[in-house]
């Protein structure tokens, strides 16, 4: 899977993302809807009708591809899907497996997660991920959806950032305090959870290879790029570890492995090393680094050897779109020298399509496309089009001048 010095390999998609409750809009059923509407929520801001994508997912599509892009990652809402314990809705698998067909059609290759943080409110109430039959539940939510895999999806992330998942575990516990942005380090991920969710990941990829054989399945990691310090090398190890290479290895017999990075995090002797005072930083308090992404499929390949990589996110919340297409620059060199290195990568899905809910906040604005809060009009962003024309061209994009 080499490349030259300037060109992606034949087939490289290039796309971007997003999920189900970022962008869908009144997700009422959801855990995470309850959290943002319950009296005294920590969340500054709600989702509402976030970017309106369940009645506007065409546009959406038809944006992404007059672009020229040629892939779009999105997500199925659990919620959604099975409002009831036991109680699925044809209509809404329906509606996902047309999201694929009309996809496909307008040229763009499906990239289908199939659980992005978000989970049914009656799930959370049964107790999460740690209940007895959370398992069993998982898997036949899964079983329901196989629709809209067979309606021509390739590649499947069964769950988005376990690790930041489990972490977010330990937040809700009281158990940590969730840093305003990796450099500042994360809590420990709540283990219970880690390792239930390695559980049904394992099982649901087995399941689904055996209902859809040819289709691709992994999960997605969040890398933090753990960087150390001389005399640091040790807690670094040990806060990578727990952080990402125990999820890493339980990708070892999957067909894919999603690889998502955005900052670095740096340790020393002491522990986190916060960026310099004059290091530029986004909208989110991460340091302005490109090249993460590039590092990260790097570590990846050193943890699970000849598993191919996929980048379901990398990507900049910026007001400054030449902001947004420098850093996309650097992200795509750094990626292209790994692969020229040997790193099998097979495309690269920018967080995100659209300028989306943000988990509590509207303002960090990550999409390659606008969206009218109040009109829900979509206007792509010059970033938009410059990344089409590297979807057409498969070109690795010059120094931003």
């Amino acid at each position: 899977m080499a490349t030259s010095a300037d060109t992606f390999p034949a087939g490289f998609l290039v796309g971007a993302s997003t999920s189900a409750h970022q962008v869908e809009g009144n997700n009422l059923g959801s855990d995470w809807w309850a959290l943002e509407n319950r009296d005294g929520t920590p969340l500054p801001e709600r989702s509402g009708d976030a970017c309106d994508s369940l009645h506007r997912w065409r546009e959406d599509i038809d944006l992404l591809a007059s672009l020229g892009l040629n892939a779009y990652r999105f997500s199925i809402e659990w919620a959604r899907v099975e409002p009831a314990p036991g109680q699925f809705s044809a209509a809404m698998v329906e509606h996902y497996a047309t999201m694929v067909r009309y996809a496909i059609e307008r040229g763009l290759q499906p990239v289908l997660t199939l659980h992005h943080f978000t989970h049914p409110l009656w799930f959370t109430r049964a107790g999460g991920w740690e209940a007895p039959d959370a398992l069993d539940r998982f898997s036949a939510y899964t079983a329901a959806v196989a629709p809209v895999i067979d309606a021509g999806v390739r590649t499947v992330i069964t769950i988005n950032e376990p690790n930041i998942l489990a972490v977010m575990q330990t937040v809700v516990r009281g158990e940590g305090e969730l840093a305003t942005g990796l450099g500042g380090g994360l809590p420990h991920p709540h283990r219970p959870t880690a390792e239930a969710l390695a559980a049904a990941h394992t099982r649901t990829a087995a399941e689904l290879r055996r209902r859809h054989p040819g289709v691709a399945i992994g999960w997605s990691i969040a890398n933090q790029c753990v960087q150390h310090l001389p005399g640091g090398e040790q807690q670094a190890a040990a806060y990578r570890h727990r952080h990402e290479d125990w999820y890493l290895e339980h990708s070892k017999a999957d067909d894919v492995v999603g690889v998502q990075a955005y900052t670095r995090t740096i340790i020393g002797p002491d522990g986190i090393v916060p960026p310099a005072p004059e290091a530029a930083r986004t909208q989110m308090g991460w340091e302005y680094y490109p090249p993460a992404v590039g590092e990260a499929v790097r570590r990846t390949r050193t943890m699970v050897g000849d598993v191919p990589v996929l980048v379901t996110e990398n990507g900049i919340a910026t007001s400054d779109d030449t902001q947004r297409i420098a850093y996309t620059t650097g992200a795509l060199q750094s990626l292209a020298a790994a692969i020229a290195d040997g790193v099998d990568v097979r495309g690269y899905l920018h967080w995100s399509a659209l300028d989306n809910y943000e988990w509590g906040r509207w303002d960090p604005t990550f999409g390659l496309i606008a969206v009218d809060r109040n009109t829900f009009a979509r206007t792509p962003k010059p970033s938009a089009a410059w990344l089409g024309e590297i979807a057409r061209t498969g070109r690795v994009p010059a120094e931003a001048r």
